[in-house]
């Protein structure tokens, strides 16, 4: 099996190094020099470096040879393009993008996407329909596995309560996907400071549920 992952970042990164684990063949396209380097050394697999959504670069990342393409960066715009390239000019049997604003997940389904992932979305039926994490968890599992999804209730004087999310030291293997606070749902960044109260949606290996908690809540299981 091959896949060809088009985008940057630490899902990139984590989906990557899932794949190559359970050795399926894995290549990365990323528009970032330094990152296309530090990638290559970190997973020990061949990086792209370029941009998706150019079909000469899907060509040369073995897209006629793919059997699916994930497009996952931070424009919406890009990763349906990159998925109609692949599907449409390239014959990838599966697409998969992520949605970043869920008014646009229609037009990606009538388009033929594969799979459709909305965070926003996702979270959205969390909040309102307090759906339980164990189906929440089926809905985004893509590298299957050991992957869980926990909510984590920040606690005021908790040693991450007043940090910018880009301080924490969180473990490679774990990433907040959204914090729940005053009844919204936000989709945090790494300048995010995180509050006493917020309900935060962690996404992250079993492994690492226990330092990932440690340094949110300073206590020793998820809650």
């Amino acid at each position: 099996m091959k896949v060809i992952i088009a985008g940057s970042g630490k899902i990139v990164y984590y989906l990557a190094r899932q794949f190559a684990k359970k050795r399926i063949k894995t290549l990365v396209v990323t528009p970032h020099p330094d990152e296309a380097k530090d990638l290559a050394q970190r997973i020990g697999e061949p990086v792209l470096k370029g941009d998706a959504t150019d079909p000469r670069i899907l060509e040369e990342a073995g897209a006629l040879q793919a059997d699916a393409v994930l497009a996952l960066t931070p424009h919406d715009e890009d990763n349906l393009a990159i998925c109609q390239i692949a599907g449409k000019m390239y014959k990838v049997p599966r697409t998969i993008a992520l949605i970043n604003d869920p008014e646009n997940e229609e037009i990606f389904h009538k388009l033929n996407v594969s799979v459709a992932i909305s965070a926003t979305r996702i979270l959205s039926i969390l909040f309102e329909e307090q759906a339980g994490f164990e189906e929440i968890g089926k809905m985004i599992s893509v590298a299957g596995g050991n992957v869980s999804v926990s909510e984590v209730i920040l606690r005021e004087g908790s040693p991450a309560d007043g940090a910018a999310i880009q301080t924490i030291a969180f473990p490679e293997e774990a990433l907040i996907g959204g914090v729940i606070r005053g009844g919204k749902v936000l989709i945090p960044k790494g300048s995010t400071e995180l509050q006493g109260g917020d309900r935060l949606i962690v996404i992250a290996t079993e492994a690492s549920l226990d330092q990932v908690l440690h340094v949110l809540t300073g206590e020793g299981k998820i809650e």
